[in-house]
């Protein structure tokens, strides 16, 4: 089975300035973490400190999101290609508040996901319900549809180079955590949906991550599901000795 992914999404936090403390702080304290992938997603005015910080070591960098197309007239965007050429390997992809906020919808996830495969980039695609579809029944409708209509147009080969989080935005930075049965539960309603497109090899290798509230004192038991093949973290991810504390999981 590949490593398990341990990621940080630091969203709109962080100058270039920081970005460089963290490092300072961070990479001792990872230095010897060779049982995951370590990935860090600042915003995009930081990826250069990011890079210059992480150089020489395994951590990796990515972006928070990416538009489809190449080049063109699109102002304030970013493209795959341009990321990559930054030196960033990975990028965040349909995390909720883009969907919450900036009219992301299953579609748009499909485009943007392809767009950051043909740039060479690892997609880390996000899929997740809302508290009110969890307390109508419908989580398992939810994450089928946006499996069905976000990741299900990709052909096999460029399936078997993302990763999916699975995001219960009832639980991302509100405190609240699914529990490890309720996480493991949901990622193999996510297994189970793209078994059905991509067999059973291709979708025992697919890596799917929890993001929702994990800190260092919750990891461990998020981990020991089977079903849980590491983590999108947030708001612990911005404090290096938190984030070490739930890289290094095992220890």
């Amino acid at each position: 089975m590949n490593k398990p992914v341990m990621a940080g999404n630091w969203k709109m936090y962080k100058n270039p300035a920081d970005t460089k403390a963290f490092f300072e702080a961070f990479r001792p304290l990872v230095a010897a973490a060779a049982h995951c992938e370590i990935v860090i997603c600042p915003p995009f005015l930081d990826l250069p400190a990011a890079l210059e910080s992480a150089h020489g070591t395994k951590i990796q960098i990515g972006a928070q999101n990416l538009y489809w197309g190449k080049e063109g007239a699109f102002t304030g965007e970013v493209s795959g290609p341009m990321i990559r050429a930054a030196g960033a390997t990975h990028v965040i992809v349909g995390h909720s508040e883009r969907r919450q906020f900036f009219g992301e919808t299953d579609a748009t996830v499909l485009k943007r996901t392809i767009a950051a495969l043909e740039a060479g980039l690892t997609p880390i695609v996000c899929v997740g319900e809302h508290l009110a579809h969890r307390e109508a029944g419908q989580t398992e409708t939810v994450l089928c549809g946006q499996c069905l209509d976000g990741i299900s147009g990709l052909d096999p080969a460029q399936f078997a180079k993302i990763l999916v989080a699975y995001e219960p935005v009832w639980a991302i930075g509100t405190g609240k955590t699914a529990t490890p049965e309720i996480a493991s539960e949901a990622h193999s309603i996510i297994r189970r949906e793209l078994r059905r497109k991509y067999g059973d090899a291709a979708a025992a290798n697919l890596r799917i991550l929890y993001g929702g509230s994990v800190k260092p004192d919750n990891v461990k038991s998020l981990m020991a599901q089977a079903e849980i093949n590491g983590v999108l973290v947030g708001g612990a991810s911005l404090d290096a000795s938190s984030f070490a504390k739930i890289v290094n999981f095992l220890s």
